[in-house]
């Protein structure tokens, strides 16, 4: 019998889907294999495998019935993600916002690390750089931080690289910046930057901006403040459209696993 209501949803399931797929098999297509990446492929080939073969599908799993509630309890645990996630991303959508407000004075400028090629900044770590440069300009006083130390087969800190980069791209004396170049994650970014600034009689509690990608803002504030920062600002360096979705879903999952280690 035909029902309306379940052929528009199995449609729309559909075109989710198909949009989902297309999205990640073009990120996939340029290098860009990673968790936001193929699990959404994942996720969009389910539902366009139920948008298309629903009735069989239903046919199948109803003639067993722990197989039944077994179909029933994984579309109840993805709708409580969905919530989750929506949750997740209002957060995030109001960290954004607050982090493009004008910053305030600041003691320093903790700029962090998001990977180098051949010596050059990545185009995500370039714009943290090119969104922290006004900042600089306009508060002479502040000390910068770069973040980030020696990746596998590198001979250069990614921290050299990013002082490098403000002084050719943007000449950023070298005088004030410091470099932090041991870390290789977020905690250990702000920690050891942390240790680096109190060497220069700058506390945990003046104001301090730390200058990362959007999407990344709302975990970066959060492990600032468990490792006891007082006044971090976060300042958000934009993320093209292109990713922009496929980070915030990384970032999702990143700051859960954040949570469930204690970084905050």
């Amino acid at each position: 019998m035909f029902n309306p209501s379940l052929t528009a949803s199995r449609a729309a399931l559909s075109i989710v889907g198909a949009i989902i797929i297309i999205d990640c098999a073009a990120l996939i297509a340029v290098g860009k294999i990673n968790f936001g990446s193929v699990v959404p492929l994942g996720l969009g080939i389910a539902f366009v495998a139920h948008g298309i073969f629903w009735r069989p599908i239903r046919t199948f799993v109803t003639k067993n019935r722990w197989l039944n509630r077994l179909w029933y309890a994984l579309w109840c645990l993805f709708f409580l993600w969905l919530l989750s996630f929506t949750v997740f991303v209002w957060m995030l959508q109001q960290q954004i916002k607050q982090s493009k407000q004008p910053a305030p004075a600041v003691a320093a400028i903790i700029i962090l690390g998001s990977g180098t090629v051949a010596g050059k900044p990545t185009p995500t770590l370039a714009k943290r750089l090119d969104t922290a440069v006004p900042i600089i300009n306009a508060q002479s006083n502040a000390l910068v931080v770069t973040s980030g130390g020696v990746g596998f087969q590198r001979t250069r800190s990614e921290a050299d690289i990013m002082a490098t980069y403000l002084n050719d791209a943007h000449d950023i004396s070298f005088e004030r910046i410091l470099q932090e170049g041991k870390s290789t994650s977020t905690e250990e970014n702000l920690r050891n930057s942390q240790t680096l600034l109190a060497a220069h009689d700058i506390s945990s509690s003046a104001p301090i901006a730390i200058v990362t990608s959007d999407f990344h803002t709302i975990r970066a504030a959060a492990i600032a403040r468990h490792q006891g920062y007082q006044q971090p600002i976060t300042v958000a360096s934009p993320t093209p459209l292109s990713i922009r979705y496929n980070a915030w879903f990384r970032e999702y999952f990143a700051f859960a696993s954040g949570w469930l280690l204690g970084e905050y």
